[in-house]
């Protein structure tokens, strides 16, 4: 067939391409496909090249040795493995009634010097086979991490309260201390509802709110939700109902939360920082005597 496509060449040298093992850069090249294709499947198959090098980086390269991040790009092409992308989406959020008096305090600054200094929360949709889902998230600014969280069919502010209470629970399990909170959302009638407001207040924490319709007032809490759209509703879907969208979500928030490594974080996990926080932060206890 080569002689006839005008590439004549000895039968020798053809019989010899063909019992010659691999090179050790193709072995090579076959372990690090391996070790890129399960850090791919391990982590929802959204990761791109970035977070795939950053990953093999922390669990100390293949078989003890490095890897280039261009070795990564060029495996993750021919393998045809890419990270997702995302889209922009409606919002949801329904207008609160009336005079809201509660102050923009962030000014769309979304930094922290330390955890429980300043949340943000919102709420998406999903769309299912039975109907629609909503998903209500609060998340801490300094570590970008999902305090809290709730899934319910109807957008009353029991679910937005209910992603509020398990924030505030999980940081007094944690023994930590809300009461220089500032907590910001949008304009939502879910936030500006008397019992939402005195849960807050209760806590300590002060309430601030963006300008109405104008997404970039809450921007971050507006980044998390077309992360978890794109990561796990648009990539793992389509939906059955409310119990397998409840399930997957806690199960994307464990991820999200312990092992997701984050781009503004210095490519580590939200909890691995603010553990680092910590750690940095309380002083060493001294021998006494």
């Amino acid at each position: 067939m080569l002689t006839q496509a005008g590439m004549k060449i000895a039968p020798s040298t053809y019989y010899a391409a063909r019992s010659r093992p691999p090179s050790a850069r193709a072995v090579r090249d076959i372990a690090i496909t391996a070790k890129i294709t399960q850090i791919h499947q391990d982590n929802y198959g959204v990761y791109g090249v970035r977070k795939v090098h950053a990953e093999l980086v922390r669990q100390g390269g293949v078989h003890g040795r490095t890897v280039a991040r261009c070795t990564v790009a060029r495996l993750m092409r021919t393998g045809g493995l890419q990270g997702v992308s995302r889209l922009r989406t409606p919002r949801t959020t329904r207008p609160g009634k009336g005079n809201d008096s509660r102050p923009d305090l962030v000014k769309r600054t979304f930094t922290a010097p330390a955890p429980n200094r300043l949340w943000v929360a919102d709420i998406t949709y999903i769309r299912t086979f039975t109907g629609w889902v909503y998903a209500a998230f609060v998340l801490d600014v300094f570590s970008r991490r999902v305090v809290g969280w709730q899934v319910s069919t109807s957008l009353r502010t029991g679910l937005a309260l209910d992603a509020l209470e398990m924030g505030l629970w999980t940081r007094r399990r944690d023994r930590q201390d809300t009461r220089a909170l500032v907590h910001h959302s949008d304009r939502g009638a879910q936030y500006g509802a008397v019992r939402y407001t005195q849960r807050l207040a209760a806590a300590g924490a002060v309430a601030s709110v963006g300008s109405v319709g104008d997404s970039y007032d809450n921007a971050l809490a507006e980044a998390f939700n077309s992360i978890f759209k794109a990561e796990l509703i648009r990539n793992m879907g389509p939906w059955r109902g409310i119990d397998d969208v409840e399930i997957a979500v806690a199960e994307y928030i464990d991820w999200y939360n312990h092992r997701r490594l984050h781009g503004e974080l210095g490519l580590i996990p939200p909890v691995e920082h603010e553990a680092n926080h910590h750690r940095v932060s309380t002083p060493a206890s001294t021998p006494s005597g």
